[in-house]
């Protein structure tokens, strides 16, 4: 049975995008193949699990009115309060689709509504899982921003798929993020007709300061020109210091 490296399993509420102040729990996977500069994740250590294996751990968080043991006993380790969604993060999730094929329809079963936040590369991936996840949150990786290559051609196909889902996407904005790519990614998703999805602008956390958020302004002034919902939306749960 395929088996997953876990980097962590918790509830908090969510910092980044739309849904920024919506309690998740999160499930991190430990496993990525790209190192943006401004990646503020650090995976150190992991777990292995099966998918039933994680499936009954999160079965953990169940609210305590629905495992029955009654709202005064909140004190019993694992349990909290009833969440929007549940989270898959990392690291980059996608890279364990034949794990999450399994994974998610135990989780699709009891109804939970499945957040994804991916790099956006791995289309094919995608189009395997997209039936069972509701909501996608994908980066869109300016080179410039990254200090990688492009993904342009990745994103395309990445896009296509997402749009049969509940989708939103996130771009970095850095103090070297150029005009050149903020034409691409325009571009790119006013071709695939995405002109109405939501679009976040995320200034880069080691970077914030009022130099950068003037330019992320500016360029969210210049996105709007031909996308319709462009938003400036920092990482909340890095400037409140919570998990």
């Amino acid at each position: 049975m395929k088996r997953a490296k876990i980097a962590d399993i918790f509830f908090s509420t969510q910092g980044e995008g739309i849904y920024a102040g919506e309690p998740q729990l999160f499930v991190r996977f430990y496993d990525c193949m790209w190192n943006c500069r401004f990646c503020d994740t650090s995976l150190n250590a992991y777990e292995k699990y099966t998918p039933i294996e994680l499936y009954n751990q999160i079965k953990r968080f169940t609210p305590l009115e629905k495992a029955g043991e009654g709202i005064g006993k909140s004190s019993l380790a694992g349990f909290t309060q009833e969440y929007h969604s549940l989270c898959l993060t990392g690291g980059e999730p996608l890279l364990y689709k034949d794990f999450l094929k399994q994974f998610l329809r135990l989780v699709k079963y009891d109804g939970k509504t499945t957040y994804l936040e991916t790099n956006g590369i791995l289309a094919e991936a995608l189009a395997e899982l997209i039936d069972d996840i509701d909501i996608v949150a994908m980066d869109l990786k300016l080179p410039s921003s990254t200090g990688m290559r492009d993904y342009w051609k990745e994103h395309s196909k990445f896009l296509k798929v997402a749009l049969r889902r509940n989708l939103f996407i996130k771009m970095v904005i850095c103090l070297d993020t150029s005009r050149d790519d903020v034409d691409q990614a325009i571009r790119l998703i006013t071709r695939a007709k995405a002109s109405n999805i939501p679009v976040v602008l995320q200034p880069n956390f080691f970077e914030l300061s009022k130099d950068l958020l003037a330019r992320t302004r500016e360029i969210e002034k210049y996105c709007s020109r031909q996308l319709k919902h462009v938003e400036v939306i920092p990482q909340l749960h890095k400037i409140t210091r919570i998990k």
